[in-house]
């Protein structure tokens, strides 16, 4: 199902989601793996559109089958051989731009707060400071990657803090969501994020914002600048 927002608000996170898949291909140059992404961003909005994901009260909940699927995957490429020669190909400068798309992510979260779809601690006005490192993003880019000013110490400080932030907003996100588990945000659950286009945050872009830290930080530990 659509969530119930205004457009433009839809709009806005099918753009994210769009950017979040061109940095991905900037930093690959690969059109299979875009075609695959795509392939899955294009079911994951069908699934999601038939309002699959928001019906809570299974054991385990459907949000299982949004983001378990791109978690397994990351493991298969951080393990098997061909994901290793495929991820030390990628452009870690790249990847580090890619976290610029934090910020509409987080400007997406307070409109859907707004519109009572999630609660205000998911935000950057409750407990969740993850827009810092979008902010952050394009000058770790330009002084660690193009104008190598930046030690690898800092560029893995970095990444690890960012790894932190992230980590707080989604154990946030998945303890305010109405499945059994439930700890946070009973008078407003986070529920945007089971509708389309919002799916596509858990099941998409989070995924690839910890991968390219991943990586980067597995580039970072292997290769000296």
């Amino acid at each position: 199902m659509i969530a119930p927002v205004p457009e433009y608000v839809n709009y806005l996170f099918i753009f994210t989601t769009m950017l979040t898949l061109w940095f991905f291909y900037k930093a690959s140059q690969s059109k299979l793996a875009v075609f695959i992404l795509l392939g899955w961003i294009a079911l994951q909005g069908i699934i999601s559109d038939s309002g699959f994901y928001i019906i809570t009260n299974t054991v385990p909940p459907h949000f299982v089958f949004l983001v378990l699927p791109p978690l397994v995957l990351i493991a298969y490429v951080l393990l098997s051989k061909p994901g290793q020669h495929f991820i030390d190909s990628l452009d870690t400068r790249w990847l580090t731009y890619l976290h610029v798309i934090r910020i509409p992510v987080e400007v997406t979260l307070y409109f859907l707060f707004v519109n009572k779809l999630l609660p205000e601690l998911m935000t950057f006005e409750g407990n969740n400071f993850d827009i810092l490192s979008g902010i952050t993003a394009p000058i770790i880019a330009y002084f660690g990657y193009s104008a190598k000013k930046l030690s690898k110490g800092v560029l893995l400080g970095w990444n690890f803090l960012c790894l932190a932030l992230l980590f707080n907003i989604v154990t946030t996100a998945v303890l305010s969501a109405p499945f059994p588990f439930q700890q946070f945000a009973f008078e407003q659950p986070n529920v945007g994020v089971l509708y389309f286009p919002f799916s596509w945050l858990p099941g998409f872009v989070v995924p690839m914002v910890l991968f390219s830290h991943v990586v980067s930080i597995r580039q970072l530990l292997k290769v000296k600048l």
